[in-house]
């Protein structure tokens, strides 16, 4: 490890220093758990004794982060940039290199996790508040405060495993951004939320620069990062690729991207009315789900009324907590409606949230034998749709890691791979796309319109207005937990915009002031 003296000059105004920073897992290394054992007893195979293969998920990481500034890191999948987060806030030692940090680190990762889903909200905020070493007499001071802003209502009282991922990303977000934090770090921790709530959590973080020392934000939202960054961080494979101008790297990352070859398709999904076919795939009628909060009976879904036909790619969208996830769950039956029926023609595969499901310590591989036979697959199908699997995936190297050390990119990744390669009947998502990068989102989109061909229906619900209008043949606007509109996903997404103060001209009119907020840093 590189001592100070020798190569590092620090500056009163640098609050990161990191100097060929690198870290080394071992790959292929055997599993012992009493859980993988199984999994290989499954597959039919012995355990696996393979000589550990080092891989360097960071390679030569060298940059300053500086007094007053967000910074923010982009990158593919598995470039490293959930690895750095882990290694500024101490949970992961570098192998090599120098790395000084001047203030104590908040961070939050992904959507509330760390969060006790058996715990209610205002519990968990103690719990994180004091596993992040806060007193308990601060909390108190601040909770009524985090309370107001995560916007959760009733549901503060409510268990968190009745929690949307907005909801959760919406309470993660409060406490790590209200417990006077010296350095934030937000690990697409936002990717789940609606606009509105997007808007407010950057003027938030505006404020913390001014009386904190720095805020990281690692997203693959580049629009997010153009907007709210003073500075970006390109990783690619481990190593610093660019660092600078926001709009200079943005552009210079768009152009990396290989371009997809536009196929000739017989489907066109903005123009559906002759490839929708008459054969109900869902039917919902007078549903409803309730909550008993402290101030009595919540219905999360209250009277709904709709029919998905086959051949439909059917958009949900809403702001958090409007009921779009207890209606995914409803759909999958997760969950069972408290009145009301629902009907479910045909074998669903849903992927709810990244990586839901997957056991942290088991592999990419045995996680894909487990996920699968959950879903019923059999096990000579899994094995003929492996490599079609992880080569979607884009995750080959890290196949056979522990999920634990995957980003959530990655995860995301592996999740949508082996529902969609299983092909099923009834696809259902839910946010799980939302941590996915630039590449992976085309082939992603690409592959639900391939799936049309086969499966009944696709349901997607996403806080994304363009993903709709570019996938979607059809939209469900979900608000207070009734339906608001039911129709052509742009009509939709017109209408659901300008509710929410985001028409097109109300965008282009807050880019600019979003830019104006952006102080100059002090260096």
């Amino acid at each position: 490890m590189l001592k100070e003296h020798q190569t590092i000059k620090r500056k009163p105004n640098d609050i990161i220093i990191a100097e060929d920073v690198g870290v080394c897992f071992n790959a292929n290394s055997s599993n012992d758990d009493y859980k993988s054992r199984i999994i290989n007893i499954l597959k039919g195979k012995e355990k696996l004794l393979k000589t550990p293969k080092k891989v360097w998920p960071l390679k030569s990481i060298s940059f300053k982060g500086h007094k007053g500034e967000i910074l923010g890191i982009i990158g593919s999948n598995g470039a490293g940039k959930t690895t750095l987060s882990k290694i500024i806030t101490g949970i992961l030692k570098h192998d090599k290199g120098y790395l000084h940090v001047d203030g104590k680190v908040t961070a939050l990762f992904s959507f509330g996790m760390g969060f006790n889903k058996e715990l209610t909200g205002r519990e968990n905020v103690y719990l994180n508040g004091m596993m992040l070493g806060i007193d308990k007499d601060l909390i108190d001071e601040y909770i009524d405060e985090i309370h107001e802003f995560s916007d959760l209502g009733d549901f503060i009282d409510q268990p968190m495993k009745y929690y949307s991922s907005g909801m959760k990303a919406r309470l993660g977000f409060s406490v790590a951004a209200h417990l006077q934090p010296e350095i934030l770090i937000l690990d697409e921790a936002l990717n789940t939320g609606d606009a509105k709530f997007s808007r407010k959590a950057a003027e938030k973080m505006r404020e913390l620069v001014q009386k904190a020392k720095m805020v990281i934000i690692v997203t693959h939202s580049l629009r997010f990062a153009q907007r709210n960054c003073d500075r970006l961080m390109w990783i690619d494979q481990g190593k610093v690729r660019e660092i600078g101008d926001p709009k200079t790297i943005v552009k210079n990352y768009r152009a990396s991207v290989p371009t997809p070859v536009k196929k000739k398709r017989s489907l066109e999904l903005s123009k559906t009315k002759t490839t929708v076919r008459p054969n109900p795939v869902i039917e919902a009628k007078n549903l409803g789900v309730s909550f008993k909060l402290s101030s009595g009976e919540f219905w999360a879904l209250n009277d709904l009324n709709f029919t998905i036909y086959e051949g439909e790619v059917v958009g949900i969208i809403g702001h958090n907590g409007a009921g779009k996830s207890t209606l995914c769950k409803v759909m999958t039956r997760i969950l069972a409606p408290d009145r009301g029926t629902i009907n479910v023609y045909g074998e669903t595969s849903s992927l709810l949230g990244y990586g839901t499901g997957f056991n942290p310590q088991l592999t990419g591989k045995d996680n894909v034998y487990l996920n699968a036979m959950l879903l019923g697959i059999p096990k000579h199908v899994i094995d003929e749709k492996y490599d079609k699997i992880v080569e979607f995936s884009g995750i080959k190297d890290a196949i056979n890691k522990p999920v634990k050390q995957y980003s959530s990119g990655m995860r995301s990744r592996l999740g949508f791979s082996i529902a969609a390669v299983l092909r099923p009947d009834i696809f259902i998502i839910d946010e799980a796309l939302s941590t996915g990068d630039l590449a992976f989102r085309q082939r992603a989109t690409e592959r639900i319109q391939e799936m049309m061909d086969r499966a009944k229906a696709v349901v997607i619900v996403t806080h994304s207005m363009q993903f709709v209008e570019q996938v979607c043949t059809r939209a469900i606007w979900i608000e207070k937990g009734k339906i608001r509109f039911d129709g052509d996903a742009e009509e939709a997404v017109k209408l659901y915009r300008e509710a929410m103060g985001i028409s097109k001209q109300t965008k282009r009119a807050s880019l600019k002031g979003d830019k104006s907020l952006k102080k100059n840093v002090v260096r």
